[in-house]
């Protein structure tokens, strides 16, 4: 009796596992997982701000101090230049936060393509914009301020401040002036933490993003031709007037 109990038990679990085969043979593949930091075009809001969120923690980036405004409408931002084909580079982003101080790391070059930040260092605001934190902005030639917004990296060339990179303001009555202004990425003694040491605040441009002159090179190298720069100012009146953060 109990032999054929146990035959009884083991035919219904034969046709358990069967049917359970059967059912998993049954279900739709698997979506393969996204890479963090690749954004495919036809992917949702929803999955491309899940993405951006893993790539902003991933990478770090909130423990280095870049806000999470900056980020979203930096990509916000970018992600409408490239639907426009405004910026032939897509793969490099870089970031200059100023709602930090200028005693902060605030420049952020990121390889979107490889999730990879490659750069996080000290970048200058305009002589005019402020002393330790940069309150004011403006479009004007001679103004000796920064003017926030998207820009384009153009060719890299030798100027009076060495290596340098011209740049394109791509917002209009915003930073459209900034090649006419002379407005580009160059090294600077005045960008070094010796000075923050003495003084207790960066030293500042005529209106450029000016960097360390021992990253000038490596740096102009990686974002030069067609990349996207964003300079973000935690003001009303930019906020109010850019189309590609809104």
């Amino acid at each position: 009796m109990r032999f054929k109990s146990a035959g009884i038990f083991f035919s219904i679990l034969v046709i358990a596992l069967v049917s359970l085969v059967a059912y998993s043979n049954t279900k739709k593949p698997v979506s393969p997982t996204i890479k963090t930091g690749s954004i495919p075009a036809d992917s949702s809001s929803l999955t491309r701000v899940g993405i951006w969120i893993s790539v902003y923690h991933g990478l770090g980036l909130d423990s280095l101090g870049l806000s999470s405004e900056a980020f979203e409408q930096a990509v916000r931002g970018w992600e409408k230049l490239k639907k426009q084909g405004a910026i032939p580079n897509e793969s490099i982003l870089t970031i200059a936060d100023f709602s930090q101080p200028s005693t902060s790391k605030r420049l952020y070059v990121i390889d979107v393509e490889k999730n990879q930040l490659l750069f996080n260092t000290y970048v200058a605001h305009g002589r005019n914009s402020g002393k330790e934190q940069a309150t004011t902005y403006s479009n004007r030639a001679k103004s000796h301020m920064s003017s926030p917004g998207f820009y384009r990296t153009e060719a890299a060339y030798y100027g009076s401040n060495g290596y340098s990179l011209k740049l394109s303001g791509l917002e209009k009555g915003i930073n459209d002036n900034a090649f006419r202004r002379a407005i580009v990425i160059h090294g600077a003694n005045y960008v070094s933490e010796s000075l923050i040491e003495s003084q207790g605040y960066l030293g500042r441009s005529y209106g450029c993003p000016a960097i360390p002159n021992y990253l000038t090179r490596p740096i102009i190298n990686t974002i030069k031709n067609g990349s996207c720069l964003f300079i973000h100012a935690p003001v009303t009146f930019y906020a109010q007037r850019s189309s590609l953060i809104r």
